[in-house]
């Protein structure tokens, strides 16, 4: 998914056109049903329409204008309501459009058996169905999902991710899945289909950015209910004010029943449209602005539930830390410089392209000020490092230098002769007491000292778990070290608990004790072995360069496949939560401002007292009934960007968050109506409207 698409602007003249025919096209009854609210609104609308036409014969009805005004005025709020959930679809569209573009029909390599060099048939890629074996080679496009079972290969996933660098893929391992779409850039593969056409990872992907498959989350479809029993509620309270002013007409012998389009009015005013007209597009945005961070969330479920989490089970490797040792200090033995050490150790690592060995060089070179020397002008040979002997080295005309791990360099030692001093013995269970990974180096068959090693947690994280703290969430790391290596990390990094000598059931009987506590659980994994707590995690996020077995077993698919992104995640699922309720807030306090308009106007007519009510000093009852109509209607528009975009989200607890939106969205809800039915009202007066 490239990034011109994931930073659209918020109203771009490509979705905000063909999000104003959407708008008319939702105007079918079978459409305005979803949504009961607004549907009571369209139900309006239509019989004021009726009244407009009959006041044109009968005039029953009061002016023709004034009934016509507010027939419009209610059309124009279900338009604006479905306008605002047109715009939030036409941005997941016009993200499909991109992924559509990276779905290919393809002449696949089609093998008759697992071996690379067994027959080969082309076959179209639409034909290819489950277990079918296929070989892409350097050049080829992907023909579908499926998983790697020889070879491996760079990969080009621009298409999916919006990375430019290609990324390896190869058999066994947690790096074995590809997607359909995506280019071999070099090597070969030989990969099992793991989805029929149709339904590939891509194609799910179109289906949920167009919101084929987005369903109501259980919060949603409660605040539904509730917007509904309250639309009941006022249909009724309305349904019986008509008859009620007749009676109190002819009871009292004076004043004049209420009219029909009037009560419409009130009743649209009481109904809880604001937020009624918007909590769909809301929903849609919360998965769109879940797309813009390259995730794909299986369901607005996840997305809720996200938000609602308050435990993070998170990997040490490549998510709290950077996943590559590094060099953080020379410990000499007795009697050695720590310079000598330094010179030793950078010599043995200049043909040493692991992150270890790289970062010993610019150890040595940063703080003793050795630069890096040409390893062929000092006449020297690079000794590899090899599982069995587990040391690296160089050897110079008058120098054999080695490092590697304690055990492999004292047998060296004592091979040659010479001897492991007790002190350097000390110097190795010190370093890995402390979490730390030892590298003793050796020069000829004297032991020179250790270089520490270490996992370099990675920056700026301990403040994303502090931040996460104030927001009532634990974070607990996950690692297969030692239980002193884990400590130690934990410590460093800031989390609040740590599992070391983790196993898959270890994982899955974790997420277990915690749901039983009550407790809703995230975590990430990409590995098969990460499958089975995936799948009973709360919000399981799967890296896409993952096994199959993980992204099915997860509830969202990170395309960028970075783990920390989860904490991402947990910050636009609370963002979503934030932003319904603080539109719900809203919403219901600034009904409080037009029944101050609306009620007093309505009844002004069979009760002139009523009139004492009128604090606004609004021009006419006419007027007051069409300002707040006005109003009702213009409110759902100013709001769109604010549920498209949502509330900005703030690390404080949740409490405190709830209790300022609460405030903030309330007050502004309570004052803003007040203010803006009255400009309307002068408007109308001003220009002889009402």
């Amino acid at each position: 998914m490239n990034n011109k698409t994931t930073k659209m602007k918020l109203f771009d003249s490509k979705i905000i056109f063909p999000a104003v025919i959407q708008a008319f096209k939702k105007l079918s009854p079978k459409r305005q049903l979803q949504n009961p609210v607004m549907f009571s609104v369209y139900v309006g609308s239509i019989l004021c329409s009726i009244l407009v036409i009959d006041s044109l014969f009968h005039g029953f009805h009061g002016s023709t204008g004034f009934v016509l005004a507010i027939a419009l005025w209610l059309w124009f709020t279900v338009l604006f309501s479905n306008f605002a959930e047109a715009m939030a679809e036409g941005r997941g569209k016009a993200q499909a459009d991109t992924l559509r573009k990276a779905r290919r029909e393809l002449q696949a390599k089609k093998l008759s058996s697992e071996d690379r060099n067994s027959k080969i048939s082309l076959t179209p890629s639409a034909n290819l169905r489950i277990g079918d074996i296929v070989l892409v080679e350097a050049g080829d496009f992907i023909p579908g999902d499926g998983e790697v079972i020889e070879g491996i290969a760079s990969v080009n996933e621009s298409a999916i991710t919006g990375e430019s660098a290609p990324v390896i893929r190869e058999s066994g391992g947690d790096r074995s899945a590809v997607t359909g779409g995506t280019q071999v850039l070099s090597d070969w593969l030989v990969i099992r289909i793991s989805a029929n056409p149709g339904e590939s990872f891509l194609d799910h992907m179109i289906a949920l950015v167009e919101g084929a498959q987005r369903q109501k989350t259980p919060n949603e479809i409660a605040l539904n209910i509730l917007l509904a029993t309250l639309t009941i509620i006022f249909l009724i309270v309305c349904t019986t004010l008509l008859p009620f002013s007749i009676y109190s007409v002819d009871a009292a012998g004076q004043g004049s029943v209420i009219s029909l389009p009037i009560v419409i009015a009130l009743f649209v005013c009481l109904a809880p449209t604001t937020i009624g007209g918007l909590l769909s597009a809301i929903g849609i945005a919360g998965m769109d602005r879940m797309i813009q961070a390259n995730v794909i969330a299986v369901s607005g479920r996840a997305i809720e539930a996200a938000g609602d989490v308050d435990v993070l089970l998170l990997d040490k490797t490549g998510t709290i830390t950077l996943g590559n040792r590094q060099a953080t200090e020379f410990v000499p033995a007795e009697g050695i410089s720590i310079t000598a050490l330094a010179d030793a150790a950078q010599l043995s690592s200049l043909a040493d392209e692991t992150p270890e060995g790289r970062s010993i060089v610019v150890l040595a070179k940063e703080k003793y000020g050795l630069r890096g020397r040409e390893i062929h002008e000092l006449k020297a040979t690079f000794v590899p490092f090899t599982a069995q002997t587990r040391m690296s080295g160089v050897d110079l005309p008058d120098r054999k230098i080695r490092k590697g791990a304690a055990p492999a360099i004292e047998a060296y030692v004592t091979e040659q002769g010479g001897s492991f001093p007790a002190s350097v013995r000390q110097l190795v269970d010190e370093i890995s007491r402390q979490g730390g990974t030892p590298l003793v180096v050796t020069e000829n068959i004297e032991v020179l000292g250790v270089v520490r090693l270490k996992d370099i947690v990675k920056g700026g994280i301990k403040e994303r778990f502090s931040d996460l703290r104030k927001m009532g969430i634990k974070t607990i790391m996950i690692t297969g070290d030692n239980t002193l290596t884990a400590a130690s990390i934990a410590a460093e990094a800031g989390v609040d608990d740590f599992l070391a000598n983790a196993t898959p059931e270890d994982k899955l009987k974790c997420i277990r004790r915690l749901q039983a506590e009550g407790h809703l659980v995230a975590m990430t994994g990409d590995g098969t072995n990460d499958a089975p707590a995936l799948a009973q995690a709360d919000v399981a996020l799967a890296m896409n360069t993952g096994t199959q077995a993980a992204k099915e077993a997860g509830n969202m698919v990170d395309l960028d496949s970075n783990p920390t992104k989860l904490i991402e995640i947990v910050e636009i699922g609370k963002q979503l939560l934030m932003t319904r309720g603080a539109l719900t807030t809203f919403s219901i306090t600034n009904d409080l401002a037009k029944y101050f308009a609306i009620i007093p106007a309505a009844f002004a007519s069979t009760y002139p007292v009523l009139n004492k009510l009128n604090i606004m000093h609004l021009s006419t009852p006419k007027s007051a009934v069409l300002s707040a109509v006005i109003f009702n209607a213009l409110v759902i528009i100013f709001l769109i960007p604010l549920a498209l975009r949502g509330v900005k989200y703030r690390h404080v607890p949740a409490v405190q968050l709830l209790r300022r939106n609460a405030l903030f969205y309330g007050l502004i809800g309570l004052i803003v109506p007040f203010i803006a039915i009255k400009l309307i009202d002068m408007i109308l007066h001003a220009f002889g409207l009402a």
